[in-house]
This record gives C-alpha cells, structure tokens and sequence, in this order.
C-alpha cells in the first residue's frame, strides 16, 4: 500500500506509469509530472475506470475514501462513473435556481444556433423587461400571473408585437427547464391569448410628402430630446433604411463624405439576410448619401463623443442607442397609430413609385427595390451591391430635396 511519502516522491518517467495500491486503487504519475488517482473495477463483465481526483488535493487516505464508497454503489449494481457524472449533472441544476440563472444558461446555448445580433437582441429584451421583474424568483415558483405582468408592461409602451415575442423568448427558457430537470411547468405557455392580439395591418407609415415634412418638423420640436435621438430619425428618414440597422451605424462605415460619391457601407452581418448570407462579405449593402445626409452624419461625427458609435446611447457612450429609443420618440411625437419608425421605407417606396409612374420611368421601380435592400433571388450579390448606382444615388437625392424642403439644418439639431 502506498504511503503518502511515497506517493510525494514519485518522480515522471519517460512513460506514464502506475503506483498500485489495494482494491484496484492507484496512482498514475503522467509524463507531464501530474498524479491523479484511479480506480479500476468491472461491471457487467466489461472493466472501467474511475477518476477519483488528483494528489496532493485528493491525499492517500481520501482516495481510499473515494474508492470504498464507489465499491458500495458497485456492491448496489450501480456504475460508480455513472453515478459520478448524474451526480454533476444534479449539482449544476442546483445551481440554475432563479429565473434570470435558467434564462443565461439557455440563452449560452442557444446562441450558438443564432446569428449574434439576434442573440444579442434577445438578451438585451429579457435584460430589459423580464429579470427586472421575474430574473430573482427561484424558477420553479414564478407564476401565470407574474409572467402575464412582466408582459403587460411591454403591452403598455404600445409595443404589442414586442410582449409577444418576449413572452416567446420567456416560454423557451421553461421549455428548455423542463427538459433539463430544472422546473416541471411553462407559466408563459397558458398567458399566451391574454395576451393583446398584434395589429395585423402594415406598420403604420404616412404617404404624402407635406404631412410627412410635417412629422419630422413633430419629432424635432419634443423638447428635452437627447441630440442623437433627432439626427437618427432624421438620418433615417433620408436613407429609408431598417431602424435596425440605423441604430448600428459605425463611424467607419461612411465613406467619401467629402467627395463626388458619398455613402454608407452596411456589412452583411448587419442586414436582413440568411445566417448564410451575412457571414458573405459580399452581401453588404452600400447606400448612396444625399447631401442632406451627408450633413446629419458629419454633426452626428461632430457631437458623437463615441470613438465607434454614431448614435451613442445616452447614458453609456460604449452601445448605441437601444431599439426602442426611435419607437418612443415617435410616440412622444403624437405620432402613434400615424407614422413609425418603419415606416420610411414605405413613404419612400410609395412616393417615388408614385414619382416614376409620373415620370414614365418603369425601370426605377426595380432600382427602388434595390434601394431598400429587397434582392430577388438569383440574383448575384455582387450586381446588386453595385446596380444602378448613379440612377441610385439621383433618387436618393430628389427623395431628400423633397423631404428636406424648409426644414433647418441638422447641426442646429445637435448641442
């Protein structure tokens, strides 16, 4: 039988060798001078071996320890490894106790499965609305109600189709509980048609140039708004770009703003594109800057004390503003059930389709299309990155000469 002396002596061979004890215990010394102990045993005529732990941490008398109490668990007709890895499997479900615990762990391994964006938007939802009122109860007793509350006060903002993608987000983590050992119910299953039913009309967008000089005069007039709130609904007005997107806007994503060609480079991992597609360089998206935009994005540079962001948050200059700063200010605007966010791009589409059905010009249909990033299928990323682009960029100008008509400039938006 080994001695403790013995075992602290032992020195690293050029191969792994094997100190023997009693009962299938030993010590095995590794090339790399790392000692653990093992025990070697059988079970259903097959030999195994367990890992017990690694000397001096586990000493000799712990390890026969070890090895008398797996003996046991054999004598039982249980498989000692088995037992060892059910008996981690229960410690780490101990340990996701709490709603927000259980949420983190799933959302680790989901994310894996998603594009990071949206792995991202889903954390910052649950960050937002959901652990603030459910992340500390233990998981197993948070409730129907509860849930339903949490909701209730994302339905208040107006933001019907966001409580409803938050309670699925809510209801995915129970699942994967459930199927974990961690909790045996889904209270936000059975709230599901409390929930307010979402508008199924088109996002609400105004159609005519004059009201729609008239809402951004709204928007830019609510006072005590944050400067980068102003030039990002403005900015987005111009480009008809996806809110999305706008809110991600890197500094070094805008090119020549002093030369003839002005615009603003999207990588594809930004757009709304296939998993497959944004991982592809060449589907970014390339956006021709009118003058007018031109000029909100330099006093966006100028007032930005963001290194990256153009639209830093208010309170932390380290993330852009948040996905529902544009929906809220529009909100505070008078604007609700009118115009959203969103909604440029259809007052874009419909006004300059109107303008080419006038115009007798078919083909600037297609190219508005492009404009909006809507590629049809078959067609080469490459061609429609750069398709059209003069054509392009003259649209993008007159859309911003008609819409910018009598409104100030944009550094008298900033501080």
């Amino acid at each position: 039988m080994l001695t403790d002396a013995a075992c602290r002596k032992a020195k690293p061979g050029e191969k792994d060798r094997k100190l023997t004890d009693s009962g299938g215990l030993y010590l095995l010394v590794k090339t790399s001078g790392t000692k653990s102990w093992l025990w070697k045993y059988r079970i259903h005529g097959k030999e195994k071996k367990l890992t017990i732990g690694r000397y001096p941490s586990v000493g000799v008398a712990d390890a026969r320890r070890a090895r008398d109490q797996a003996r046991e668990l054999l004598d039982a007709g249980l498989d000692p490894s088995a037992e060892k890895k059910r008996s981690k499997v229960m410690a780490a479900t101990a340990a996701l106790d709490t709603f927000e615990r259980v949420a983190r762990a799933w959302h680790e391994q989901r994310k894996a499965t998603l594009a990071p964006r949206y792995a991202q938007q889903i954390l910052d939802r649950l960050e937002a609305d959901v652990f603030p009122r459910i992340g500390a109860l233990p998981i197993t007793s948070v409730t129907p109600p509860q849930v339903l509350d949490a909701i209730r006060a994302i339905e208040t903002r107006g933001a019907r189709e966001m409580a409803h993608r938050v309670r699925m987000h809510i209801s995915d983590v129970f699942v994967w509980g459930i199927a974990s050992g961690i909790c045996e119910q889904d209270p936000a299953a059975v709230i599901r048609k409390a929930l307010k039913p979402t508008d199924p009309k088109l996002r609400p967008a105004i159609l005519k140039i004059e009201q729609l000089r008239a809402a951004i005069t709204k928007t830019e007039a609510v006072p005590d708004i944050y400067w980068a709130t102003r030039l990002a609904s403005r900015l987005l007005a111009l480009t008809a770009a996806r809110p999305g997107v706008l809110r991600l806007a890197e500094r070094s994503e805008f090119e020549q703003l002093d030369g003839k060609a002005p615009l603003w480079r999207i990588p594809a991992e930004k757009m709304k594109l296939t998993r497959e597609r944004k991982k592809d360089a060449s589907f970014e998206f390339v956006i021709p800057l009118s003058r007018q935009a031109v000029a909100v994005v330099k006093a966006a540079m100028e007032a930005s004390p963001s290194p990256k962001w153009l639209f830093p948050g208010v309170g932390d200059r380290r993330k852009p503003i948040s996905d529902s700063t544009l929906s809220g200010h529009y909100l505070d605007a008078g604007l609700r059930g009118r115009h959203v966010p969103h909604g440029w791009r259809a007052s874009f589409s419909t006004i300059m389709n109107e303008r080419a059905a006038v115009e007798d010009r078919e083909r600037d249909r297609e190219i508005i299309d492009l404009m909006l990033a809507h590629v049809p299928d078959g067609v080469e990323a490459a061609y429609n990155r750069a398709a059209y682009m003069p054509r392009r960029r003259e649209l993008a100008q007159a859309w911003a000469d008609l819409l910018m008509e009598g409104l100030p400039p944009p550094d008298s938006l900033t501080p």
